[in-house]
This record gives structure tokens, sequence and C-alpha cells, in this order.
């Protein structure tokens, strides 16, 4: 009997890719398609929903004739996307205009009003106190109904990227449960906020949003013929509910039952676990019920700059070193990096403070520093800020026994060093790096019928590449930097900005 095998696709903001796995979670070969965004005005980012499907078809082709097998040897699909896309499309599924991006800030003066709304549907974050972003799909949408009132009441539907992408392999509009959960103030045991949209004067958004929310790995349909011939697959092979990325993320790092903490790196950090409770409290978002895993609530908090400092730090200098050679001479360097202290804040703080206007800093500087130190200050700086995140979500019952990261910090050990040195929890890095692609191929094989349950799925389909532990005594050195970050942000609230 031949090989069989999942798709599994990552819908990301500059590229589309999908990835042919096999059902133990290996990756037999992949493809990839750019993607264009169009940025018209200042703070606006659009892209053509039209791109995507073509940049689908095109990638799926791609990774099945790189895996040298036949279409026919496909059992499965799923995709992650990208959250808080938003699009508007008629009853064929046809844009009406460009989808706003998720990094779109159009709608910030729509956010700021709905943040002063006294609502249930709030307090999921920080407490009640928001933040209620521009990126996400209320503001968008009632920044769409006041500014092109005709366009949205033509609108059939105004949906996700993730929603889109499933009604044009299916032909059945349904929502995912991960975007709706966190980003739309949907509850898995009530429904959407009709009470939020009614003080904003727009339940006519509940005509136009997708009637079904479903869970993950749920079967939303099979591929249709147009969809089949488009991806060069067979007609009918089931489509497994995705989600958004960092969610699917999480299911591709194993991370799928309370205690452990999902770390996902690269520009920025986002830090997601479940607890078997609801929990909320101030410094962190969430919890959200059902939104990846049933039975299970979604914790989330993130920092907004952390390998983009890096970058930053080493455009800055511009002196022809190596990451290589900083990453060696700063390993060389004491935990504390000799006085200095650095805070994250480049581009404001997301948790547990949720001020756009916080600005980073860099203190303890004397003669004697040089770029090493600066380098591994700034590593431990971000580092420091994944432990009060922890300590702001253990504060409130959440306590992970490991941690499991993938993304592009992974590429140094130092830094890894340095998280677990840190918080003194062990991390785990995964053999597939590309996690939400990995996440969602798992999707594919529970639609599929090959497991059971999203847990057990992963538990086959995801590989831990290997583990580093803390050291006790580079934990215990840390504690008075660390007491020295904290410290940081209440001294330089007012001045820094």
């Amino acid at each position: 009997m031949a090989e069989i095998y999942v798709i599994g696709v990552d819908a990301g903001t500059e590229s589309m890719r999908a990835g042919v796995f096999d059902l133990t979670g290996t990756v037999i070969a992949e493809g990839v398609t750019p993607i264009a965004t169009r940025f018209p005005q200042a703070g606006w980012a659009e892209q053509s929903p039209e791109d995507w499907w073509q940049a689908l078809g095109s990638s799926v082709r791609q990774a099945v004739a790189n895996a040298k097998i036949r279409p026919d040897q496909i059992v499965g699909l799923a995709a992650d996307t990208t959250c808080c896309t938003v699009v508007a499309l008629d009853a064929q599924g046809r844009s009406l205009r460009p989808a706003i991006i998720w990094m779109d800030m159009r709608a910030a003066g729509q956010a700021a009003r709905i943040a002063t709304l006294d609502d249930p549907a709030l307090k999921v974050n920080n407490a009640g106190r928001g933040p209620i972003s521009a990126e996400w799909m209320i503001p968008k949408s009632l920044w769409m109904a006041e500014n092109q009132p005709d366009l949205f009441e033509r609108a059939d539907y105004i949906c996700d990227c993730q929603d889109y992408i499933n009604f044009h392999l299916t032909g059945r509009m349904v929502a995912n449960i991960t975007s709706a959960s966190t980003r739309w103030h949907y509850d898995s045991r009530t429904g959407y906020a009709t009470g939020l949209l009614d003080k904003l004067n727009l339940k006519a958004l509940l005509d136009r949003w997708p009637r079904e929310v479903l869970p993950l790995g749920t079967v939303i349909g099979g591929l249709t013929t147009a969809a089949a011939d488009h991806l060069g697959l067979p007609a009918g092979i089931p489509v497994a509910q995705g989600g958004s990325d960092a969610f699917i993320g999480m299911i591709g790092m194993g991370v799928v039952q309370p205690n452990r903490l999902a770390m996902i790196t690269g520009s920025s950090h986002n830090h997601l676990g479940f607890t078997d409770t609801e929990v909320h409290g101030a410094g962190f978002w969430g919890t959200y019920p059902d939104a990846v895993i049933p039975g299970l609530h979604a914790i989330e908090g993130g920092q907004t700059s952390t390998g983009s400092i890096i970058n930053w730090f080493k455009k800055l200098i511009d002196s022809g070193i190596t990451y290589e050679q900083l990453n060696a001479e700063a390993s060389a360097l004491p935990p504390g990096s000799e006085g200095l202290v650095v805070l994250d804040h480049f581009q404001g703080n997301r948790t547990p403070y949720t001020d756009p206007n916080s600005r980073g800093a860099i203190t303890g500087l004397t003669l004697r520093h040089g770029p090493a130190h600066i380098f591994r200050a700034m590593m431990e700086g971000v580092a420091f800020g994944t432990e009060l995140i922890l300590e702001t979500m253990g504060a409130a019952g959440f306590n992970p026994e490991d941690v499991v990261v993938c993304g592009g910090s992974t590429k140094s050990d130092l830094w890894m060093q340095i998280h677990a040195d840190v918080s003194g929890l062990p991390l785990k890095l995964t053999a597939v790096p590309n996690a939400p692609m990995l996440g969602s191929a798992i999707l594919a094989a529970v639609g599929a019928g090959h497991y059971d349950s999203i847990a057990s799925a992963a538990g086959r389909m995801v590989q831990i590449s290997r583990t580093i532990e803390p050291d006790q005594t580079r934990h215990a050195a840390y504690a008075e930097p660390y007491q020295a970050y904290k410290a940081l942000y209440p001294a330089l609230a007012g001045i820094a900005r």
C-alpha cells in the first residue's frame, strides 16, 4: 500500500507555504509563493484575497511536486493564517475590496471608542482594561461600516483570511474558533458578543459573520472540484478547520495540555499556554475557553520587540562583526552583563503593561562596556521581559513546568541558555522549525481520521530535538539584575515616551 500524507498550509503575511508531511510529522517537501502587501496610506496595509488563492494553488502544487509523490497519496489538508485580516465578500466569495490585513492601524479611533464601553465581552483581556487593538475584527468592521457604508451594506460576508480560504476550498462559510475567541470577542459558551455590537450600532455585522464557529480539526467539507483542479489534488479530500498561526503553532510544538508554555520567537515573542479553569487578571490576555483545545482555556502574553532589537543593534554598530562573533564574545561575559540592564520596550509593551508608548532603555553604561556587553544585555532584557510575563501569569495560577520554543531566536544557543537560566525552566526545541505549518498538518491528520484527537496526533507528530537545562548558579545570579529590570518601567514611564 502506498504511503499516505497530509498537507499543512501556513498562510503568512509575506508568503504562502505548503508542506507535505507523513503521519509521524516528518516534513517531506515544501512549496512557497510570495504575497504582495500594499500600503496605500500611512498606517494602512492591504492584500488581495485573490492573490492568496493563487499563491495557495502554486504552493500546494510545488510541495507535491517537490515531494515526488502522487496527488492521490494526499489524504487531508488544513491551513493556519494570520489573524485579524478582514475580508468583505459577495455571496460567491469574491472580494469587494482589498483585505485589511492584521498590521493595518486605520481603526485606531474605533478601537479607542470601544475601549471606553462597559461591556462584559471586554473583561477577558488585562482584567477588563484592554487592549482593544486596532488590529482586531470589530474595530476594522466598524471602520468599514462608518467609512464605506455602501460597501458594508453590499457585503454578504465579513470574515477572516482563514475563513475566506476555507470557503474557497469547500464552498462552506464558517469561522475558526481561535480567531473568533481571541480577536472577535466570541465566547464558546455564549456565542458572539451581541451586547457589545448593539452598543456600537453594529448588529448588522452578525448578518455578515459566518453563522457557525467550528473547533479545530473538525472537517469543514471535502475539496470541491474547482478547488481540487486549482490545487492539483483529488476532489473530496477532507479539509479540516485550522486557525490563527500562533495558536496553531502551539499544536505544532506539542503544547496541548496545561502547565506548558509555547514561546514563539521572531521579531517579537508570543507566550501561549493553557489552564484547566477560567482566569482573568491584569497583565495578560485571556483566558479564552475552548479556543484551541476543547475543555481548556488559552492564556496569552507577548513582547513587541525581541529579535527586532537584536537585528537593530547589529545594523547600528555596522562594524562587520558577525552574529557568531557577538554570541561568542557575549558568552564569555557573566550574567548581568557587568551592570548593564536593558528595558526591551523599543516598540512599546504588549504585556504586562499594555503601554504602546513605553520606550526602551540601556542603563548602567560605563566606558568599559563594549558591543558584546550591550548585545548580551539585550538578550537578557528580553529574557527578563519573558520572566515578568511568567511571573504575572503565575500570580493568576498559570505556572508552566517547561517552555517549548520555536522560531528565529532558537538559532542562538546563548540566547536560549539565557532564557533557561533566567526562568529556571528547561527549554525544549522542536525538530520542525515551522510549528504553525506542522500544527496545520496535525489538524489535517485529525480531520482525515488518522488520529482521534489533537493531543494524540501531536503526541505522535511533534518531535523534541533537544532540551536546554537551566544552570541554577546562573539562575541565582540573575535575581539582582532581574529586580533592576522590574524597576525600570515604573521609573521611566513618565520620562521616556
